[in-house]
């Protein structure tokens, strides 16, 4: 897009004044192109003859700069590098060349260069801000393009030609018809453009069939002219089309307006222009606001920040017409153009700058509602939506994260072109692996079950490889975001098994992997705990006692169906009667507290065994080498265990909550330890 120019934007160009010297009458006719009618083709080709007629070597230093400000504001980034880089070598001893090479540079992707032509413009003019934004741009800049946001863009070949195609908008309410702005072959207006070197812009129209394919584009029936038209908007309606006009003739532009129409068949009726400004100034690009009582648009008035501001009039009613236009404020606007408006359907505005730090030429902003058409805090849509190259003219496609835009980057067919953009939805995978937790099998058949925060369910049976996986059922996403799951994995002769994920707050798509261990159930074979330590010659249960019958109490609270006996038992020092009756009272207190926890008590039998059930005899004790290993192997005896009795258990439709009492129940002490304290 030539975005500097009536054919891309509609708008004059921003020109800087130049005290050059125009003595000669071929140099006073580019310059007249150049600045007077933005010729910039015609101002290209008579200022190299210029050169090659020019002896003063000041004079051709001014003349290759002048050729690269036509290169760079007809939107030729490539060639204008090359003519400012010739100017600086041929002392041309304006700084603003190196501020004008650095942005070539940026828009051609070549950051790091870029960063070192704004520097050089920072030492010259260092009270000018350009300079700094220029190299803060350009770092953040590189960033962005290493770390881009999500979205996909991709061309829409089917729409776009060799030129300019751009600023696309929708015209029917099921948005499948879009109107955009072309130079393609085949325009109303006649001939070429001298500031394009193309055809007229008009406004077309393409429609979207149920497989998605758009049509051929055609023009737009009774508003295309001999002049330039583009930058449309529909009002709610779809009855009503609002679109830019620029006035030209063989002497170039001379002013552009925002006409509206009414939908009238297949085409509009009479246009009739929105009475804002004078017939020299430049206005268009209209944007809508969900009411259709205001108007946006950029314009070059008085009272502006520099360069094109946005503006935006209210309807006073049909009879009075529009306001006057107010300024959108520096909140949004700068001292660049800001151009190309849109407002969304949430109310946020959306537009182009090339005032604020962006990636090079004009990027696409995303600015937040902060009152009645007040907007602020604008944010960069970053890489990929921008790129080094010129982005604007966004529009989304309903309330749907996807959309369309124009871009000049490489890729396209032409010139400017529209591409597509959709960000791919949070995709999330659970998956993993159930095993039986002595074996180390895999488990066939076991069925895992998920539960959201959001109401939704889904269930799953691993595979022959003991495997399940959740990811997605016929479009419809078992793991959504922003949701915590609760997950349950269950196989008949198994104790269940529980977990929890979640995917509240993450921003990339996760996929999640899980390992479950079933025990396995039998009603001869006890299930060791982990180790529940007590104080001497005591039931009492310690703090590291209490934590380690937590994970019987989640064993019972996951398998509200079985029954167990929880069994304690002493090593083999200590009496017999006395080991026994110790460990009935320890099993006692453990039950206890389960119970305290909330757990029936009819689902537990404490069983204290004493020393009946060792795990390693004392004559395999007496064999081991040091102190350490044999009092290691009397430890391991002293265990509590459970085993399941029954799986067959009705619980309760309530638990009630039982206050903690005082589990340490004291015992009868019958007979002594040991000399040594043992049990």
């Amino acid at each position: 897009m030539n975005f500097k120019t009536l054919a891309g934007l509609f708008f004059l160009a921003s020109i800087f004044s130049l005290n050059l010297n125009a003595q000669k009458n071929f140099l006073a006719e580019a310059d007249h192109a150049l600045y007077n009618e933005q010729k910039y083709f015609d101002a290209i080709e008579m200022y190299k003859k210029a050169y090659t007629k020019e002896k003063g070597r000041d004079v051709k230093a001014e003349i290759i700069f002048k050729i690269a400000e036509s290169y760079r504001l007809s939107d030729q980034a490539e060639q204008a590098e090359v003519w400012y880089d010739k100017a600086i070598l041929a002392r041309y001893n304006d700084p603003i060349s190196y501020l004008h090479l650095g942005e070539m540079k940026k828009l051609n992707g070549k950051y790091d260069e870029a960063i070192v032509q704004f520097k050089k413009y920072m030492a010259e003019m260092p009270e000018d801000p350009r300079g700094e934004l220029g190299v803060k741009s350009a770092e953040e800049s590189q960033k962005w393009v290493d770390q881009p946001t999500k979205y996909i863009v991709e061309p829409m070949s089917l729409i776009n030609s060799e030129g300019y195609d751009f600023s696309p908008t929708f015209s029917d309410k099921k948005n499948e018809e879009i109107i955009f702005t072309s130079l393609r072959e085949g325009s109303t207006g006649s001939g070429v453009s001298a500031v394009t070197g193309q055809s007229f812009a008009d406004l077309y129209v393409s429609t979207r069939d149920r497989k998605g394919k758009w049509s051929e584009p055609v023009l737009v029936e009774g508003i295309n002219t001999e002049s330039e038209e583009g930058s449309a908007v529909m009002n709610q309606r779809k009855n009503t089309i609002y679109f830019t006009r620029c006035m030209v003739d063989k002497k170039g532009y001379f002013g552009c307006k925002i006409y509206q129409a009414k939908k009238m068949g297949q085409g509009f009726g009479q246009e009739e222009a929105i009475p804002v400004g004078t017939d020299s100034t430049t206005i268009g690009h209209p944007a809508l606001s969900a009411d259709d009582n205001t108007l946006i648009f950029a314009a070059d008035l008085d009272g502006g920040f520099g360069g094109k501001d946005l503006w935006y009039v209210k309807l006073i009613s049909r009879s009075k017409g529009w306001s006057e236009p107010i300024n959108l404020g520096s909140k949004i606007n700068t001292s660049g153009d800001e151009m190309f408006p849109y407002i969304h359907a949430d109310g946020s505005l959306y537009f182009a700058s090339n005032g604020l730090p962006g990636m090079g030429g004009l990027d696409i902003f995303k600015a937040e509602v902060m009152g009645e058409n007040k907007w602020g805090n604008p944010l960069n849509m970053k890489a990929p939506i921008n790129s080094n190259a010129n982005d604007f003219g966004i529009i989304f496609d309903g309330n749907n994260n996807k959309g369309y835009f124009t871009t000049s980057r490489q890729g396209g067919k032409g010139e400017d072109d529209i591409w597509s953009f959709s960000e791919p939805p949070l995709l999330f995978v659970l998956q993993g692996l159930v095993k039986d937790l002595e074996s180390g099998e895999p488990l066939v058949a076991a069925t895992v079950s998920l539960v959201g925060t959001d109401g939704s369910t889904a269930e799953a049976e691993t595979d022959a490889a003991g495997t399940f996986e959740f990811a997605d059922n016929a479009g419809n996403p078992y793991i959504n975001p922003n949701t915590s799951y609760s997950i349950a994995v269950s196989k008949p002769g198994y104790l269940n098994a529980k977990g929890k994920e979640t995917t509240v707050g993450l921003e990339e798509s996760k996929r999640f992997a899980h390992l479950y261990e079933l025990q396995p159930i039998a009603k001869d074979k006890a299930i060791k705990l982990p180790d529940i330590l007590y104080a001497f010659n005591s039931a009492d249960l310690t703090e590291q006692a209490k934590d380690s019958l937590n994970f019987l109490y989640n064993t019972l609270a996951d398998n509200p169906t079985i029954v167990i006996e929880l069994s304690s038992h002493t090593d083999s020092r200590g009496s017999g009667v006395y080991n026994k009756k110790l460990s009935q009272a320890r099993a006692e207190s453990a039950v206890a507290f389960l119970i305290s926890r909330g757990i029936a008590a009819d689902r537990m039998e404490a069983k204290g065994y004493g020393k009946e059930r060792l795990l390693i005899s004392d004559e395999e004790i007496n064999k081991l080498p040091t102190e350490e290993e044999r009092e290691a192997a009397h430890q391991l005896n002293r265990r509590t265990e459970f085993t399941v009795l029954r799986t067959d258990y009705i619980p309760k439709p309530t638990i009630p909550e039982v206050e903690s009492g005082d589990e340490d129940a004291p015992i009868e002490n019958e007979d002594t330890p040991t000399p040594e304290g043992q049990e």
